[in-house]
């Protein structure tokens, strides 16, 4: 499966980057040598994406991470590029019927020119979006007898630690987390990329220690957190950071209301969601951590009154956020199911590419009153 896996990626890399250099140097052709350095530069990015996936993990980090960053800025930059020289021959397609373009090799550097512009302009603005985190705040009532009380919770997802997102991330989400005072953090899965091997290397724990709330931190699994060294290891390391790991779990607050951890769906053995909360207290309030927001259906059946995911990173950017909202019964964002209230972060991290087009990275503070 993992070799399949790994020949579709790389067929569909060669075809991304195949016809993107190939259509390139069409382009550049009016300016004579610019195409072979548009093919030494197409080159030296391909090269670096390989080396990246293939050696990253053996590098030190002074080298991986502006390695990873070159290398998912030009594979983002190739897809983009890949979509805007497909709508171009549709219009030179569609010219060959309506003569409308004189001279086809100027419009074909024109066009060029424009696309390039406009990709560079949304990846400088989607690199600011994901380094300038947005905070939603949310106001959330449970549906069990009042207590007349309420709790500041903040609630993060798919910080995604490793190469990419260093030490220096992982210290500025600790100061954003800390600055809202939060009462209660919840971390609802992937906070690490793949492995733990660089956020030990970086000594990361001791930032995410430092996170300040009354009540602790409490975090489940997501798909990513399966991806390396295995779950045992992953909860190692997170006592090592003062992080309580919800598998399958749950802790009781403050005598107030439940926290409850679901395992992440990547474990087929995971436990049905009604045994997890057999034997709670009726009258207590229940806030639901599951990393991937499938089958709303049940919490609400539960009446669970909170559920709080990630997971989809709301597509991360465009058009990809058009078809992840195909994808599940809501991709981002606040929803709410008979009595139960659901919200979908689009995370304050991100895999891959720092871009956030058409998307945004995000903290969500919530008053949770019950």
């Amino acid at each position: 499966m993992r070799f399949l896996f790994f020949t579709i990626v790389i067929s569909v890399l060669f075809l991304l980057v195949g016809y993107t250099t190939w259509r390139g140097m069409q382009s550049l052709a009016i300016f004579g040598n610019y195409k072979y350095i548009f093919t030494a530069l197409v080159g030296v990015g391909f090269l670096t994406l390989i080396n990246s996936f293939v050696l990253g993990d053996f590098m030190s980090v002074a080298v991986a991470k502006p390695m990873s960053f070159i290398a998912y800025s030009y594979f983002i930059f190739t897809a983009y590029l890949f979509v805007a020289f497909l709508l171009i021959d549709l219009i030179l397609v569609a010219d060959t019927i309506f003569h409308i373009i004189p001279n086809l090799q100027l419009f074909r550097a024109i066009s060029f020119g424009l696309v390039f512009t406009g990709i560079l302009t949304a990846m400088v603005i989607g690199n600011y979006r994901f380094n300038h985190p947005e905070i939603v705040h949310l106001k959330i009532d449970a549906n069990k007898p009042k207590q007349e009380k309420s709790i500041k919770i903040v609630a993060v997802s798919d910080l995604h630690l490793g190469f990419s997102n260093d030490k220096s991330y992982a210290q500025k989400y600790v100061k954003l987390i800390n600055e809202q005072q939060p009462d209660l953090v919840l971390i609802a899965g992937d906070l690490i990329d793949r492995t733990i091997k660089p956020l030990l290397k970086q000594q990361v724990q001791e930032d995410l220690k430092s996170i300040e709330s009354k009540y602790g931190v409490y975090a489940v699994l997501g798909n990513h957190e399966y991806f390396g060294e295995g779950v045992e290891q992953v909860r190692n390391f997170f006592q090592s950071c003062n992080i309580h790991l919800l598998k399958d779990e749950h802790a009781l607050i403050n005598n107030d209301f439940y926290v409850v951890g679901r395992d992440d769906k990547s474990n087929r053995q995971r436990k049905y969601l009604d045994t997890l909360i057999s034997g709670f207290d009726a009258d207590k309030p229940i806030i639901l951590l599951d990393h991937q927001p499938f089958l709303l259906v049940q919490a609400a059946a539960l009446e669970i009154d909170f559920q709080f995911s990630g997971h989809t990173h709301n597509g991360q950017f465009f058009p990809v956020n058009l078809m992840v909202d195909k994808m599940y019964e809501k991709a981002y964002g606040y929803v709410k199911r008979d009595l139960t209230h659901v919200y979908v972060s689009s995370g304050l991290g991100i895999w891959g590419p720092q871009y956030r087009i058409g998307t945004q990275s995000e903290l969500v503070v919530i008053e949770f009153r019950y």
